[in-house]
């Protein structure tokens, strides 16, 4: 049985954004079916390489959270949610931003998860890595608009907005599965969806971390740190202290010492039914334990911090211009074809 779906420009940018054809082929049975972005009834879903296009998506309300601190966060926000509005679908801003744009009443961080079908992130990856915990647990799958600097997540120039909502709306759209990761010490808990980091604080000097996979002793890293990332955070932190890059859909968590004193310790990929607990055993000095950069928890000697995978993940919009390969060439400035 062969299913064979002709994607008429997802990946390379759209022609006529009003409408989309595919070619659906089973065992040689071939039919042509022609869809408008703004009608529903096509059900048809199909799973691409961890990746979930979905026709037909219902989308009815839409969350908007941005960062308030970007000076053009408000408006942007305004803006969407009038053309929104316009085309029958329900707005519901998060507090923060809504404080600043007028006229407008925003809701809890628990709250709009619960009013929302998506939501659409205005900011860089900071700010979606907030929406993604404020999401874990609800399947409600997140727009990342770029309005900062690098913008690996947020794959969603400003200027494609509008064309890229069409298409989401008309359920033309792919989703992308993300893993994330909880870490746990003395029974309190963070999630993460980049990394969890380890690091010596602000004395200049190593630690030494006891690090164990399911209970098995791997190594003990002397160095300023140690991160474990999930393949989406790949790219942020591990990239920059000498990690692989892994591909966002492929489970796993990656190990990734700061700094070794020995150096002949290099970043170690473990599937991601592990357990990683790491043990800090440095003498009178205590540790900081960041998930994406944001939120903490304070670790003194002989402390364990437990990170596992999380048994919820989150869902992005990806590009409808550009693919993943394309998103590496272009944030991480590398050459094109010889």
């Amino acid at each position: 049985m062969r299913l064979i779906i002709v994607d008429c420009g997802m990946s390379t940018g759209i022609a006529n954004r009003h409408s989309r054809s595919f070619v659906v082929e089973i065992i040689g049975i071939k039919a042509d079916r022609r869809c408008s972005p703004h009608k529903n009834g096509c059900p048809a879903t199909a799973s691409i390489t961890g990746k979930d296009l979905s026709v037909g998506m219902n989308i009815q309300r839409v969350g908007i959270l941005a960062n308030a601190g970007k000076e053009t966060a408000a408006r942007d926000s305004l803006k969407l949610g009038e053309w929104l509005e316009k085309r029958g679908i329900s707005v519901v801003y998060e507090e923060e931003i809504a404080r600043v744009v007028k006229g407008v009443r925003g809701v809890s961080h628990e709250e709009l998860p619960r009013l929302s079908d998506m939501i659409v992130v205005f900011g860089g990856d900071g700010t979606l890595l907030k929406a993604a915990r404020i999401v874990k647990g609800h399947d409600v799958p997140i727009l990342g608009v770029n309005l900062g600097a690098f913008g690996f997540m947020t794959v969603v120039n400003l200027h494609e907005i509008f064309d890229t909502m069409e298409l989401i709306l008309g359920g033309y759209s792919r989703t992308s599965k993300r893993m994330m990761l909880d870490a746990s010490i003395d029974g309190k808990s963070l999630s993460a969806l980049n990394d969890v980091v380890i690091n010596r604080g602000n004395l200049s000097r190593i630690v030494n971390l006891e690090t164990f996979v399911d209970d098995r002793y791997l190594a003990t890293f002397k160095a300023d740190g140690l991160i474990i990332s999930t393949p989406t955070g790949s790219t942020a932190y591990s990239l920059s202290t000498g990690g692989p890059i892994v591909f966002p859909e492929l489970d796993s968590m990656i190990i990734t010492p700061i700094c070794p004193h020995t150096l002949t310790n290099r970043p170690v990929v473990v599937p991601p039914d592990c357990v990683v607990k790491v043990v800090l055993t440095t003498r009178e000095k205590g540790a900081t334990v960041t998930v994406d950069g944001q939120d903490s928890l304070v670790m003194t000697s002989g402390d364990a911090v437990s990170i596992s995978k999380s048994d919820a993940g989150v869902r992005l919009f990806t590009s409808p211009e550009r693919d993943y390969m394309e998103v590496l060439r272009g944030k991480l400035g590398w050459g094109g074809s010889p």
